[in-house]
């Protein structure tokens, strides 16, 4: 379903450009001839057609979604090192502050998935266009704040925080920082 409706988005993001780009000047050029081109013609079809495709899609992907448990796997990492939104550990103590660390990331969709999304806003559901966005930047971010940690040779990022802005349009920063810590050995 997924590449049915990258097409249908490719199909509308090919129309409205070949639209807007280079059919309403050709228009404005030769306002006098009441005749419009296949060409034109062809990109004003791609633009609804590529509509009728993402609408189609995404409502047969709700209903199946509806169909189905809406159970999240849980996140694997293939790092040891520790994260932690608190700042100590019950069972370690501290022994070195190595400092700040941070990862940082703008990410953004296409205007083809930008559509899809809009039309989730019209007929409900979670916006996954933006929720798989923002789990790749958050994915992104948090490996480049783990591997500052590893340069500073870290057991433990503590006290991590998490922030998101909006830059511009459907794009987002994503900020993760925290402090590197070395970590004592573990209590018995």
């Amino acid at each position: 379903m997924r590449i049915i409706r990258q097409i249908g988005s490719l199909a509308f993001v090919a129309g409205l450009f070949t639209t807007v780009f280079i059919g309403v000047p050709w228009h404005v050029i030769v306002a006098d001839n009441p005749v419009i081109p296949w060409w034109l013609r062809a990109a004003v079809f791609s633009l609804l057609g590529g509509i009728l495709i993402v609408l189609v899609s995404l409502a047969i992907e709700q209903m199946s979604q509806a169909a189905r448990s809406m159970d999240t796997p849980e996140e694997k990492t293939d790092s040891d090192m520790l994260l932690l939104n608190s700042d100590s550990l019950p069972e370690r103590e501290v022994t070195q502050v190595l400092g700040l660390v941070q990862g940082h990331t703008v990410f953004a969709v296409w205007l083809g998935k930008d559509l899809s999304a809009i039309v989730r806003l019209i007929s409900g559901g979670e916006l996954t266009e933006y929720t798989q966005m923002m789990g790749r930047a958050r994915a992104t971010a948090t490996a480049r704040m783990r591997a500052r940690a590893t340069e500073l040779e870290a057991d433990a990022v503590i006290n991590v925080r998490y922030m998101t802005t909006s830059v511009v349009g459907s794009a987002a920063e994503l900020l993760v920082y925290g402090t590197a810590v070395r970590l004592g050995p573990e209590a018995d």
